[in-house]
């Protein structure tokens, strides 16, 4: 595994502080970050994922913790929008240039509006997707949301 991805590359170049962690990503299990948090010995709380939504129909990015779903209405909301749905998987790859699994906020193909769920700021670090299957960065969520202009809301 390749631990130099678009995302560690975006982050690089953006000066962001992170550090980098590997873990046996499992293409089986039910929950992605959940199966993360614990193959890496981390609280799901500080282990967030990053979805691809649609916002009224135009794609958006939410990264909350793992262990929470996100509200579509607040979403919808934290970006003007009316309404939101789950972007197809299919489409998340495409639009990002990312599998699903390995998506990271950082590095997209296309830049998106982004939300950052508010209780990331309750950790002094959090995990994040690297870009790659089994691949996560750790870093200060006001780190994060800088340097991805993250709109920070409730969304959970």
């Amino acid at each position: 595994m390749t631990r130099t991805t678009r995302a560690t590359l975006a982050l690089q170049q953006a000066g962001v502080s992170f550090t980098v962690h590997s873990y046996e990503y499992d293409p089986n299990a039910e929950r992605i970050g959940l199966q993360a948090a614990e193959a890496m010995g981390a609280d799901p709380s500080c282990v967030l994922k990053t979805l691809m939504v649609l916002v009224d129909n135009k794609p958006a990015c939410v990264i909350l913790p793992s262990d929470q779903e996100v509200n579509l209405k607040k979403l919808a909301s934290a970006l003007g929008g009316k309404a939101a749905q789950m972007m197809k998987p299919t489409d998340a790859e495409r639009i990002t240039g990312y599998h699903v699994g390995g998506i990271s906020p950082f590095g997209q193909k296309k830049r998106v509006p982004t939300v950052l769920e508010q209780s990331a700021f309750n950790h002094t670090s959090v995990f994040i997707n690297g870009g790659q299957r089994g691949l996560q960065v750790k870093l200060d969520p006001r780190a994060a949301a800088s340097v991805l202009e993250a709109t920070v809301a409730g969304v959970v």
